[in-house]
């Protein structure tokens, strides 16, 4: 099938087999390996991306579900100079991760949180949080990365 979306701002026109899932078209043919596959049954959040603003799985989406949309990668949220994102900055100055492998699925779920509540509460953190699943921080390091995007995001804004 032909397939028309839109990838981190670039325009993507690709062939895909019905069944391809949005992860497999990321990771393989598109070379976006920053989008992890964890356990491949929608539980884990490592694979978590943006659709049209809004934190979806994917290894639970087909490709051809993307037809027309915009899908943000964790590679996507640093600005083309490459300047980071403030979810990204605010990620390494609190240690919000260890091993890293649940880190891009946790920065693309906590940005979908702040484009839409941009001051969250901790409890509103952690619930838009649930869906990920990380082994090794405890969620501390990872709660008060947000609260410090969420800071730095405001205080653009100011």
């Amino acid at each position: 099938m032909q397939l028309r979306l839109t990838v981190n701002g670039r325009a993507v026109d690709t062939d895909v087999e019905p069944h391809t899932l949005l992860i497999d078209l990321l990771r393989g043919p598109l070379g976006l390996t920053g989008t992890h596959s964890g356990c491949d049954t929608s539980q884990c959040g490592c694979c978590t991306v943006l659709v049209d603003g809004d934190s979806v799985k994917s290894c639970s989406m087909l490709a051809v579900q993307a037809q027309g949309r915009s899908v943000t990668t964790v590679e996507g949220l640093a600005k083309a100079d490459g300047t980071l994102h403030p979810v990204q900055e605010a990620f390494i100055a609190c240690h919000g991760l260890q091993c890293g492998f649940c880190t891009p699925g946790m920065m693309m779920s906590a940005t979908c949180l702040l484009q839409h509540n941009p001051k969250p509460t901790d409890e509103e953190i952690v619930q838009a949080l649930e869906g990920n699943l990380c082994r090794c921080t405890g969620y501390v390091n990872i709660v008060a990365a947000v609260k410090q995007a969420a800071d730095a995001m405001q205080g653009a804004k100011a």
